[in-house]
């Protein structure tokens, strides 16, 4: 847990959650706050099992993945190649295109563009965009921009903190989230945020105004994103644990946004609420992927 993204303060505390609930379901666990400097524990023979709580850069990008797979170590979560590739934005909208799961247009800026070159590359995505940076997560650096003469700025700003920037046209709909454990499809929950544009980081994380909805999809639209969440885990090569976040439409289409292969584990988190909806506890969750981990090793 921790590591060096944005996302390090909310994963030490899904690993602490990960920790208790391990150690309630039985399990011996010792914790550790991981760097590219900070690896002595995975020189500790007696370690079954590398729980992976590490969101965003080192953690999801595939980096510590390929430590772990070059050491012969046994870890949750999904490998190097598949997390390289869920964790770009623009790499995982491809593979969700060939699996013909609908996606939101869009392109990655280049700060070469004139202004010209960027208003004719923007002109199909609409009058709404949202800007995003390519590898983060947790919301971090998402903005929904008007179209308008201070957006190349914008993009040009999110390129020189986070180095790459995704410009997609706005889906107006609901925001909806999908969880997969072991190849299955978790309920459907709705987000709603109030008093936010969508679901920011500070609506994730700090809000409790925040609200969390089961069964408020149509029951054919329901099915038909946990189809598109299996056929996005599927397609990228997943393995264990994911999340796919969507935008459904009010005529019923669901848009995929993304794909998180290291999902939250905190009491705010949606793959633990969707979890508890078809009777699986934390330490039952976390014990599930454990397994998953170990029967891998075997195979």
């Amino acid at each position: 847990m921790g590591g060096i993204g944005q996302e390090r303060d909310i994963s030490l505390e899904s690993g602490r959650c990960v920790a208790q609930a391990l150690s309630h379901a039985g399990y011996e666990t010792v914790t550790w706050d991981v760097a590219p400097d900070r690896l002595a524990i995975l020189d500790d023979d007696s370690v079954d099992v590398f729980f992976l709580a590490l969101h965003g850069e080192f953690g999801e990008d595939g980096q510590l993945q390929s430590i772990l797979e070059q050491r012969g170590l046994t870890f949750t979560g999904s490998r190097s190649g598949p997390c390289r590739v869920a964790f770009d934005k623009q790499a995982s909208k491809i593979v969700f295109e060939a699996q013909g799961v609908l996606t939101p247009r869009g392109v990655v800026f280049d700060p070469a563009w004139s202004q010209m070159q960027f208003d004719s590359m923007l002109e199909p995505l609409g009058s709404r965009v949202v800007i995003k940076p390519t590898c983060q997560g947790s919301s971090v650096g998402v903005q929904i921009l008007e179209v308008n003469g201070t957006l190349y700025d914008a993009c040009c700003a999110t390129v020189e903190v986070y180095g790459t920037c995704l410009v997609e046209a706005f889906v107006i709909g609901r925001e909806m989230t999908v969880g997969v454990l072991n190849g299955q499809a978790l309920p459907v929950i709705e987000i709603r945020t109030p008093g936010h544009d969508f679901y920011d980081y500070q609506a994730k994380y700090m809000e409790e105004t925040t609200q969390y909805l089961f069964d408020t999809a149509p029951p054919t639209c329901a099915e038909a994103m946990q189809k598109a969440a299996l056929a996005c885990f599927r397609g990228i090569g997943l393995r264990h644990v994911a999340r796919v976040d969507f935008m459904l439409t009010e005529a019923g289409q669901a848009f995929a946004l993304e794909v998180n292969t290291i999902p939250g584990l905190t009491s705010h988190s949606l793959l633990p609420k969707a979890a508890g909806r078809v009777g699986l506890d934390m330490g039952e969750l976390c014990s599930r992927v454990v397994q998953a981990a170990l029967t891998d090793k075997l195979d």
